[in-house]
């Protein structure tokens, strides 16, 4: 088998091209001289043999020939025997066999063929026919060779496709700066986990996020220590989330959020302050900050429900975006759960979305 190789003008990839190639099987070296003779002035034939019938599946798989022409009568393991190893063999299983008999016999012809072989010819045939049938065969075999290779080849093509698309769409879910879920993604996830809440009567609670002045850090440092800023803050809540279905999302500008499905508020409320904690400890120096640690700090709303169809998701929304209203305007770096508002009616456990 030569390789078609791709040129600068042509970059698509082409299937291998496959040569005609005879493995003759015969331990009698005059008939091995007379077929090699018929067949030397032909160009695109290969021609290959095999005297010893121990040697002849070994030298099959070896040179994967398009045709073999088998003869029956040899010491140790006969055409027969050798036409069954061929035949339950993987790589050999479809390569065609032709039976070279010195007898024009119809049982062992209708034997050979009950055997698996592809043709029977007795030996030794007229040249032109021998050609004949070997072009015939090796060419219905190489057909299907290239029909398999194109099948692998668009297999391989429709995975590769698909790994790409799969690759894109993650691509488009991720923000490009902290490589956290985007506001995309988050409406996503939103509504998915709405309505699987909604489905199995299970809270689900958000986590609104907003770095506390953080628009004197990057007017202090610049855009480059504001990026990094925000990478760090996002490697820390991804860092408390533990499960599968929790999502952290970049909602904006230096705002971020959390959605913690099937997750009561109690619960919420030590991821948040986990997470508020955490960012604190890093002491990223912010000498702008308007507080006693004038570090980089993160004040965080939580509101919790249990979706139904008297609640929404603008609704839940608007009450971690509430909560965090007052944190900010409670101190700065501290986490309000919703149900602390005045005139909240949405309990501890997250029952209702005021």
């Amino acid at each position: 088998m030569s390789e078609v190789h791709v040129t600068e003008a042509d970059p698509t990839p082409l299937l291998p091209a496959f040569k005609v190639r005879v493995l003759l099987v015969d331990d009698q070296l005059i008939i091995v001289e007379a077929v090699r003779r018929m067949l030397s002035d032909q160009p695109d034939i290969e021609f290959h043999y095999v005297t010893d019938a121990n040697q002849s599946l070994e030298r099959a798989r070896e040179l994967q020939p398009t045709v073999i022409l088998q003869d029956l009568v040899m010491p140790v393991l006969d055409g027969f025997g050798q036409i069954a190893l061929y035949r339950a063999e993987e790589g050999l299983r479809h390569v065609p066999v032709i039976v070279l008999s010195a007898k024009e016999d119809p049982k062992l012809k209708a034997h050979s063929f009950g055997m698996g072989a592809n043709d029977y010819m007795v030996k030794l045939p007229d040249k032109l026919e021998l050609l004949a049938r070997v072009r015939y065969h090796s060419g219905a075999h190489i057909s299907r060779l290239q029909r398999d290779q194109a099948f692998r080849f668009l297999r391989e093509s429709q995975k590769q496709l698909a790994d790409a698309n799969l690759e894109l769409q993650k691509l488009a879910a991720l923000d490009g700066l902290t490589g956290v879920a985007n506001r995309r993604r988050f409406d996503d996830a939103m509504r998915a986990e709405w309505q699987r809440g909604q489905r199995e009567k299970k809270p689900l609670t958000l986590l609104m996020c907003d770095v506390d002045f953080f628009k004197l850090y990057n007017d202090s440092f610049g855009h480059l220590a504001g990026d990094l800023c925000l990478k760090k803050v996002a490697a820390v809540l991804t860092e408390h989330l533990k499960r599968p279905a929790d999502l952290a999302a970049r909602y904006g500008g230096e705002e971020f959020s959390i959605i913690l499905p099937d997750t009561p508020l109690t619960g919420a409320m030590i991821v948040a302050e986990s997470c508020r904690r955490h960012l604190e400890q890093l002491a990223i120096e912010n000498p702008g900050a308007n507080t006693t640690l004038s570090s980089v700090t993160m004040s965080i709303g939580v509101a919790s429900v249990v979706p139904s169809p008297a609640s929404t998701i603008e609704a839940l929304i608007q009450q971690a975006d509430r909560a965090l209203y007052a944190a900010k305007h409670g101190g700065r770096n501290r986490v309000v759960s919703a149900t602390d508002l005045p005139g909240s009616t949405t309990s501890n456990e997250g029952k209702t979305a005021a």
